[in-house]
């Protein structure tokens, strides 16, 4: 069964920029489909982006268009998350997941750990 490893996550002074990291062990029993998603202590988890493996055709949370961009390394069985002028408020647990393409809803055991970003200002 696959799994999903993110990486990459840290902290940063307001402005500045991450790249976070989605590998997978195992592509072959992960959606062709994955998502980023961020939690905030205290809120509710919230849809970053998302791209299709095969494609690349990406989606984006409209909040985030512009500063946030999703890709993917077939090769290394990697999708990332480039993140640029970061802001406090960006502070958050982010995680990858398998998605049901064509939707956020992320399937049940295609979930990674989560790596955590802290944006200062």
């Amino acid at each position: 069964q696959g799994q999903l490893v993110e990486s990459g996550g840290g902290s940063v002074q307001a402005g500045g920029s991450l790249r976070l990291s989605c590998a997978a062990s195992e592509y072959t029993y992960i959606s062709n489909c994955i998502g980023w998603f961020r939690q905030a202590p205290g809120k509710e988890r919230e849809g970053v982006a998302t791209i299709y493996r095969d494609s690349g055709k990406t989606s984006y949370a409209d909040s985030l268009k512009g500063r946030f961009a999703i890709s993917r390394d077939s090769a290394k069985k990697t999708v990332y998350l480039d993140m640029n002028s970061l802001r406090p408020e960006d502070t958050a647990m982010y995680f990858c997941a398998g998605l049901f393409c064509g939707t956020w809803s992320a399937i049940q055991n295609q979930w990674g750990q989560g790596t955590q970003v802290t944006v200062s200002s």
